[in-house]
């Protein structure tokens, strides 16, 4: 017997990712339900070859329903988390809203799967934002060897990360320049086509920005809250997959080649770093896949035991919708244990 999930959401790109990777990984679900707002009512999904109605939350009952993937943002989590609580249900939340809960585990499976087992507390376990997730899946297994003291990140995030609204806004600014039409600007602070913003959500009174703050106040919760970590987030012209250049200041000293051969074996992780011409895997590259790519693996000279790796992973995937996925594999096998 398998299990009832719910993915509220289902018309989003990361809810739609959601059903996509349900399929592929073969999630044991007797029932697969899509629900949306009431607007989006009766529009068709993917799941596998079937296609599946969308329902509307507002009228669903999640009695019944063993796991509910929330990917519909802060303010429809909290809304619902009592109610699908209530009836017996647990929320794997994609938002940012019970991140910092500590009553809320927040789980990259890869790092911290044990920690599952307070979902009890609320029924609700958090998914990390997406470029603390791809971060912290290449830290741990090197911080298991020789200890990170400080963390220095930049990211490179695509668009797909401020939703359908951030790639239409880069398609149309792209072919606006190119038919020599006005470029207009809605979902970012300034022009996306042909340039960078160091700039992803709301700014703060230390001048970090929210996103940043996620980066550091995430990492901590789920890996370690004795890593010191800046970080400096910026919204880059590409439609799906985040990059990350980290530089990374341990206790004890590790080599680029130790460093190589430890996350090749590490859960989650793909090493593709070669000292050549494209020896190394962009964006465009890792779009589709499950795998958190890491390339230019090497010595910083600039600090006692330093090293630097360039990450890169499909947002959309384990970001998102595949780190959620993760979760309900493992709660459905170790914790609920419903499924033959």
């Amino acid at each position: 017997m398998g299990y009832k999930v719910a993915v509220v959401g289902a018309t989003g790109n990361v809810g739609r990712e959601m059903l996509n990777i349900l399929e592929e990984r073969l999630f044991p679900a007797d029932e697969v339900v899509a629900l949306a707002s009431r607007r989006s009512q009766g529009t068709e999904v993917s799941y596998g070859d079937k296609i599946l109605k969308v329902k509307a939350l507002e009228n669903y009952d999640f009695k019944g329903t063993d796991i509910c993937l929330m990917s519909a943002g802060s303010k429809v989590a909290e809304e619902w988390a009592g109610r699908i609580a209530a009836a017996g249900c647990v929320m794997i939340d994609n938002s940012s809203r019970f991140r910092m809960d500590p009553d809320v585990p927040l789980i990259v499976p890869e790092v911290n799967a044990a920690a599952i087992a307070g979902y009890t507390k609320k029924m609700i376990i958090a998914n990390p934002n997406c470029s603390t997730a791809q971060l912290v899946v290449a830290l741990k297994p090197l911080h298991d060897v020789a200890k990170i003291k400080r963390v220095v990140v930049s990211t490179y995030q695509s668009t797909s990360g401020a939703g359908k609204e951030g790639m239409d806004e880069l398609f149309e600014q792209t072919r606006a320049i190119y038919v020599n039409d006005p470029v207009e600007r809605r979902k970012f602070t300034k022009q996306i086509a042909f340039n960078v913003i160091p700039h992803i959500d709301v700014f703060m009174e230390d001048g970090y920005t929210k996103e940043e703050w996620k980066m550091v106040v995430e990492t901590k919760k789920i890996l370690d809250p004795k890593i010191k970590l800046t970080a400096t987030c910026v919204r880059v012209p590409v439609f799906v997959g985040h990059a990350e250049a980290i530089n990374i200041e341990f206790e004890n000293p590790i080599s680029d080649d130790e460093a190589r051969e430890i996350l090749r074996e590490a859960p989650g992780c793909l090493v593709v770093d070669k000292r050549e011409d494209g020896g190394y895997v962009t964006p465009l590259e890792c779009v589709g896949d499950f795998a958190t790519y890491i390339s230019r693996i090497r010595s910083d000279p600039t600090v006692d035991n330093g090293l630097a790796l360039w990450v890169v992973s499909d947002n959309l995937r384990k970001g998102a919708a595949l780190n959620a996925v993760q979760i309900a594999e493992i709660l459905g096998t170790k914790f609920l244990k419903k499924a033959a």
